[in-house]
């Protein structure tokens, strides 16, 4: 579904609503203009100029469930806003903090989360043109990265608001992507069942459930001078294994060889092992049988971008990126195969 996040009209209503929302938070605060904000394809983001605010939230930013469709799933904003509220202040963990929401009457009127402006740009290294940053601040993000998400881990859930979210299992993760390949065209999910069996039957035993994030990497946080200054895009996180979170951030390291890369020159990221020690010694805990979910990984990874060729095609808006990845689909499934057929457990 295609939105025009800078119609005259949703901008003038997302307005009115955030004049109520900010006057409930800061009273006698007003709006002083509302606009749109490149985010991602489940939401939509703008910026609000506010005045009579505290000092350092004169522009936040406001996170809408796209109009006309529930706000459920990674469409549900307000489950968002309340996880960024329960790790706000944890040891170690970044997020924009949650300052004032509305709930709307959706589907017709959506709600939205208002959050601090974090200062940082938001890239990922192996998907943007070499040269866009340098390999030293490259790699010290990327090692900031993975001491943040062992310091997330180390959130405990009973101790929030959230501990009554239900728990996604490794099998629940598996069916989760599985559901997805059977929503696209034939041609995109060709030989996900035998992936998807021999993931099923090979499932290592299960560690704690943490907090995870579901896209953990780079171009999901902000960083600012080699360092990370927030997590963002929380849609699809969940209680689960912490490895998913990983495996996930090491495929987007120069060694995983990401099929969407610009190029094959190096980027600076750290080689997997190196993230993988920077996380367990964050985390004082032993990640075991990651090939496993390198398998995973390559399998979220082909049904994700199943998805997002599938909408491009829909709407007639397939970018590059989306022409790179279409021969590697197969092919990320045959290497997912080729890792289980080493895994021993």
């Amino acid at each position: 579904m295609s939105v025009a996040t800078n119609s005259p009209a949703l901008i003038r209503e997302l307005t009115n609503r955030t004049a109520v929302a900010v006057g409930g938070w800061t009273p006698g605060a007003t709006v002083d203009g509302v606009e749109p904000l490149t985010g991602g394809t489940s939401s939509l983001t703008y910026v609000a100029t506010l005045s009579g605010v505290p000092a350092g939230c004169e522009r936040v930013v406001l996170k809408v469930a796209p109009p006309g469709l529930p706000p459920v799933r990674n469409r549900d904003v307000l489950r968002q806003g309340r996880l960024m509220s329960a790790l706000a202040g944890q040891p170690g963990v970044r997020v924009p903090k949650v300052l004032f929401s509305d709930a709307g009457a959706p589907p017709a009127v959506q709600p939205f989360v208002a959050m601090e402006l974090v200062p940082g740009e938001c890239v990922e290294p192996v998907l943007v043109p070499r040269g866009t940053l340098s390999p030293g601040e490259v790699r010290g993000r990327a090692l900031d990265a993975a001491r943040m998400l062992a310091a997330l881990h180390r959130v405990r859930p009973v101790g929030t608001a959230l501990a009554a979210e239900p728990v996604v299992t490794l099998a629940g993760e598996i069916d989760r992507w599985t559901r997805a390949f059977g929503t696209v065209p034939d041609d995109l999910r060709t030989g996900h069942e035998a992936v998807a069996e021999r993931l099923h039957a090979t499932v290592p035993a299960p560690m704690t459930p943490v907090f995870t994030h579901g896209d953990y990497r780079l171009g999901n946080t902000l960083c600012a001078d080699g360092a990370v200054t927030a997590i963002i895009d929380w849609e699809i996180w969940s209680f689960g294994d912490p490895r998913v979170d990983m495996t996930w951030l090491t495929f987007f390291t120069d060694e995983a060889r990401h099929p969407a890369s610009a190029s094959d020159e190096p980027t600076g990221m750290p080689a997997k092992a190196e993230l993988v020690d920077a996380y367990q010694e964050m985390r004082g805990e032993t990640l075991r049988d990651l090939e496993w979910f390198e398998a995973l990984t390559k399998y979220k990874e082909s049904a994700a971008t199943a998805l997002l060729i599938k909408r491009g095609r829909k709407s007639g808006q397939l970018n590059t990126m989306h022409q790179r990845m279409l021969p590697a689909l197969p092919v990320l499934l045959d290497e997912a195969l080729e890792l289980l057929g080493q895994y021993r457990g």
